[in-house]
């Protein structure tokens, strides 16, 4: 259990999921004493179901600020990788090597490409990417079945281990001097005096920054601030095999090969409030496009199935906001936890260090939705 020594604290970070333990992390590394308070373990968990891709392809087509922060973070991940490992944690199993959208259909590849060629011109060139056709593709994979028409290539994009990430940065929040403490769900939060009191099962603690970061229960929390965050909750379910030789060079949004041999299949999307339960015809229909993609697959087993909740805002895109009701309070919500991590832990929390969002996040305020 851990020991808690002192109340007051320079920031206190509410959500111990990838958002908050980036948030944590980077105040930590620039001299902040940091408290992490975590909900319950039967807490409803975006991270268990994370699928792990650093993913920049697509991202923002329509929507430049996104575009231009999700490249951001993964021109920065190596540096975040580096340091994490340098500090004493584990090796994070990340791949930046590129990654594919496999396309099973002519028309999938022409919306494909109208898409990536869209957020090419919005970012004049700064982005890449190149249309593989059948041929092309099955020199990166071989086996391919027949409805594979092609694949866009992205080299930006590439894969990490995400359990290995959350516990990279709880170690190196850890060695910076920052507390973790578990079942501590605020419970209240108000502004006393100069700081910021925050009440918890595990007593009342004070601070001068506060960051919501509690994935969906950042819409109850956010009005104690004097804030909005409207989210809702998005299934997806996820399939791992076992264990195999490599399939797969490169990841792809709809399958990926784990260090460890086992392949991950996913990218489900259903809106069916807050139940994660496993739906058995959801998960036959993830596995047909896998087999489509990979033949082979029909005979590997399978080795466990999960769902869980992405946190998503009403335009799917992340809400960054600060508090003017009460000053040094942010509400952070987002579902590109392993993709954003590294801009999370630099630059967000440089801003919340400073006590001011930069301009390029204006464009994620809750405002947008005040029209």
């Amino acid at each position: 259990m851990t020991e808690i020594t002192k109340s007051n604290f320079d920031a206190i970070i509410a959500g111990g999921g990838l958002i908050g333990l980036a948030i944590g992390y980077g105040l930590s590394r620039r001299g902040f004493s940091v408290l992490l308070l975590d909900a319950e373990d039967t807490a409803l968990r975006a991270a268990r179901g994370n699928f792990g891709l650093v993913w920049v392809q697509g991202k923002g087509a329509y929507f430049p600020p996104y575009a231009d922060w999700t490249m951001r973070s993964s021109e920065l991940w190596p540096k975040l990788a580096g340091e994490l490992q340098e500090n004493g944690g584990p090796a994070l199993g990340l791949h930046q090597e590129g990654g594919l959208s496999i396309c099973l259909s002519e028309a999938e590849m022409q919306q494909r490409y109208d898409k990536l060629d869209h957020l090419r011109a919005h970012q004049n060139g700064r982005f890449k990417f190149e249309m593989l056709d059948r041929t092309a593709l099955k020199e990166v994979m071989p086996g391919i079945g027949p409805k594979v028409v092609g694949a866009a290539y992205c080299p930006h994009d590439g894969h990490v281990n995400p359990l290995y990430l959350m516990r990279a940065l709880q170690n190196g929040l850890n060695r910076n001097g920052g507390v973790c403490l578990a079942n501590a769900a605020v419970r209240s939060i108000d502004k006393i005096g100069n700081s910021i009191r925050v009440g918890t099962a595990k007593g009342d603690f004070e601070c001068q920054r506060i960051v919501l970061a509690a994935g969906l229960a950042n819409a109850e929390l956010a009005p104690m601030v004097g804030l909005q965050q409207s989210l809702k909750p998005q299934k997806g379910q996820i399939i791992v095999t076992e264990k195999l030789d490599q399939q797969m060079a490169l990841p792809s949004l709809l399958l990926r090969q784990t260090d460890e041999g086992g392949l991950m299949i996913g990218d489900s999307h259903e809106d069916t409030g807050f139940e994660t339960s496993v739906r058995p015809n959801i998960v036959s229909g993830i596995a047909d496009r896998a087999l489509a993609t990979l033949p082979a697959l029909a005979d590997v087993g399978v080795v466990r199935s999960w769902a869980a909740l992405r946190v998503m805002s009403k335009d799917g895109y992340p809400i960054y906001d600060q508090s003017e009701a009460m000053p040094g309070a942010f509400a952070i919500s987002c579902h590109s936890g392993v993709t954003l991590s590294a801009a999370h832990a630099f630059d967000l929390a440089g801003y919340i260090a400073e006590a001011s969002l930069g301009q390029e996040l204006d464009g994620f305020s809750q405002r947008r939705f005040n029209v």
